[in-house]
């Protein structure tokens, strides 16, 4: 089976172009400002070493400033060396300026690549946090003390005796419902109706509520 071509792109290309070019111009200026052996040769690829960490950075979405910042460092080093090579400037001859602008790259290399590599990054706004599981236990069952009590029990006479009975119609329906609750769960437990003092005991309000709630549960 005869394996197919692969195909060139015609972007991938032209950077591949632009980046030899560029190499060469950072090579020639570094040679002309002092820089021989190898370390004509490293002046370049630090400086595209910079432009790919400052592009990783802008890649990723996080602290935009700080790439924009040096990735712009290093466009405007590598297009002064194009520049400068041009034409424009006497490589026999090399200003004191620049010499200093070239003796000096390393450490704002160092300095940028140390930062976009290793600095503090601020999370994403599409880090979502994960949602806490739904919780599966059963909420409380409400207590006589999580009902409001009555609102007639406190009008009631403080002469009037205990064993007096109250209308059922004066019993809130809340009251009402939780006593139904307590008396079925008395029921389902000892297989006997719940009388009135248990019930009283287990809702904590007075003897004649509670005989008004035992009316209406019966």
């Amino acid at each position: 089976m005869r394996a197919l071509p692969a195909r060139v792109d015609a972007v991938l290309v032209q950077a591949v172009i632009a980046a030899a070019l560029s190499f060469a111009h950072l090579h020639d200026l570094a040679l002309a400002a002092g820089q021989d052996g190898w370390k004509a040769w490293a002046y370049p690829i630090s400086v595209d070493l910079l432009l790919v960490a400052a592009w990783r950075r802008l890649r990723s979405g996080e602290s935009k400033t700080s790439g924009w910042c040096w990735f712009l460092v290093a466009l405007m080093a590598s297009l002064g060396a194009n520049v400068a090579t041009a034409g424009l400037l006497d490589l026999e001859n090399v200003p004191a300026w620049l010499r200093i602008l070239v003796a000096g790259w390393p450490a704002v290399a160092f300095l940028g690549g140390t930062l976009l590599a290793h600095g503090a990054v601020n999370p994403s706004a599409d880090r979502a946090t994960a949602p806490e599981p739904p919780s599966t236990a059963q909420a409380p069952e409400p207590t006589a003390a999580d009902v409001e009590p009555p609102t007639a029990a406190p009008e009631l006479p403080a002469a009037a005796p205990e064993s007096a009975s109250l209308p059922p119609s004066s019993v809130p329906p809340a009251l009402v419902a939780l006593a139904r609750k307590v008396a079925d769960e008395h029921r389902a437990r000892t297989g006997t109706d719940i009388d009135t003092s248990t019930l009283r005991a287990r809702l904590g309000v007075p003897m004649p509520l509670a005989e008004a709630i035992t009316t209406q549960l019966t």
